[in-house]
């Protein structure tokens, strides 16, 4: 085999890929030995209570028989009996995924709650046995999926990192060379000798992450654990996992964080419903996931929604002129709905919030601010904003809307719609869009002459 070939041969790949899950069921796959040596001196015990069990049941039954039994549950209420799990008790976490990943790419996993993101890491972790399908690893790998993963409670953070490096199949020679860069990387020096059962889970995740992204795996793994870290830290997070792609090893990096994932990523798969939905470049892989599925309307179903007061919500929501333009006058219009008769609601608030597609905030035209309240009258009504100049410069943003009194939240739909903004008012708009500010605002210049 040539070099080349060497070269282009993927460090990961992923054939047909699921995973089936019991609801309700403990996954008796991967047991450890400790699970293992347990059952077997607990089975025989187990089995003689179902049978125990099982004879009195039958005998309760056989003394009310030809009698009237007004409550099914007085038979035997303490008895439970195990019934066989039908298919509807099953879900399918991962459906034939299937896709490669060369060495040295760093790409994003992205997809709402459920998709099955984090099932995928635990598989290719090793932790989770696939139900089908075929994972092949060509590297050492490390994974960060949880707090703490891999780490001994009652043991220092010291005995932690040799632990969880050996764990992590590293030489003592290897996790000497780096201790001293895994210390000061994790800013616990202080309580090195500490058991981590003390740690805060922000120090766990500090220690966890130095010792993963330290040891110099070819394949780093990382969940969300990162949300736990300070904001300093997850930079400096992201900072290290991109020096790691600069030398060369693979990073699988799931986040809900857009940001993140645009600044780290130049490839990202989406999973969707345990299905990859896309595969490709960072910016379409976004689009497509923040978009696909949203329309110009209002999803009333919208994931993440927050709705609680049952008969008094925002119905719909509309956007006048569409599509806006840069600098131009824009019109917000809530349609409420309130069946309440005023019971519910007396007086309420409103509130629009722009984002980026990525996520980062941009501004709020929020009615408390402003000292507007508003009463609710009628079954449906409609209530404006208006601002005479839209500061922001062309693309695409995400519009959440929020209906409350005071701190109280009525109904909240993050990501509510897309806005899709184009030129108009202000002069080169295509610089704008160039220096990537998303933000343009209208200004008077003028030079002093001495």
């Amino acid at each position: 085999m040539s070099s080349e070939e060497i070269m282009s041969e993927p460090i990961i790949q992923v054939n047909n890929l699921s995973k089936q899950y019991h609801i309700g069921a403990r996954e008796r796959i991967n047991r450890t030995f400790r699970e293992a040596f347990v059952d077997a001196l607990t089975s025989p015990v187990r089995n003689f209570r179902q049978l125990r069990n099982l004879t009195k049941f039958e005998n309760a039954e056989n003394e009310v028989q030809g009698t009237e039994l007004k409550d099914s549950s007085a038979l035997c209420p303490s008895i439970a009996v195990p019934m066989p799990s039908s298919p509807g008790d099953t879900i399918w976490a991962l459906k034939d995924v299937s896709f490669e990943v060369q060495p040295g790419e760093v790409i994003g996993i992205i997809g709402r709650n459920g998709a099955g993101k984090s099932t995928l890491l635990k598989i290719l972790s090793r932790i989770t046995e696939p139900t089908s399908g075929e994972v092949m690893l060509h590297g050492r790998v490390a994974s960060l999926l949880e707090v703490g993963t891999g780490f001994h409670p009652e043991l220092t953070g010291r005995e932690n990192i040799y632990l969880n490096g050996t764990i992590l199949g590293m030489q003592k020679t290897e996790i000497d060379r780096k201790f001293d860069e895994i210390v000061a990387f994790s800013e616990i020096e202080k309580f090195l000798d500490t058991p981590v059962k003390r740690y805060s889970s922000g120090m766990y995740v500090r220690l966890a992450f130095a010792v993963a992204a330290h040891l110099e795996p070819e394949i780093l793994l990382v969940d969300e654990v990162l949300a736990v870290g300070d904001a300093a830290f997850q930079k400096k997070c992201l900072g290290k996992m991109g020096d790691v792609a600069k030398e060369g090893r693979t990073v699988l990096f799931v986040s809900h964080n857009m940001a993140a994932i645009l600044n780290l990523c130049h490839k990202a798969i989406v999973l969707e419903g345990g299905r990859v939905s896309f595969s490709g470049d960072i910016h379409e892989a976004i689009d497509h996931y923040l978009f696909k599925f949203r329309k110009d309307n209002l999803f009333l179903s919208q994931p993440g929604r927050k709705h609680i007061q049952p008969r008094t919500f925002i119905q719909d929501f509309e956007i006048l002129p569409n599509p806006p333009r840069t600098g131009h006058p824009l019109d917000f219009i809530f349609h409420v709905h309130d069946t309440s008769n005023g019971n519910e609601c007396s007086l309420i608030d409103l509130a629009v919030s722009i984002k980026t597609q990525h996520g980062v905030p941009l501004f709020q035209l929020y009615s408390q601010h402003m000292g507007r309240h508003f009463a609710l009258t009628k079954r449906l009504e409609k209530i404006f904003t208006h601002i005479e100049s839209l500061p922001l410069a062309p693309g695409r943003y995400v519009v959440n809307l929020w209906m409350g009194r005071g701190k109280e939240v009525i109904d909240f739909i993050p990501d509510a719609m897309v806005l899709n903004v184009e030129s108009g008012a202000l002069n080169r708009v295509d610089y704008v869009e160039s220096t990537g500010y998303p933000v343009v605002m209208s200004s008077k210049w003028k030079q002093q002459v001495s």
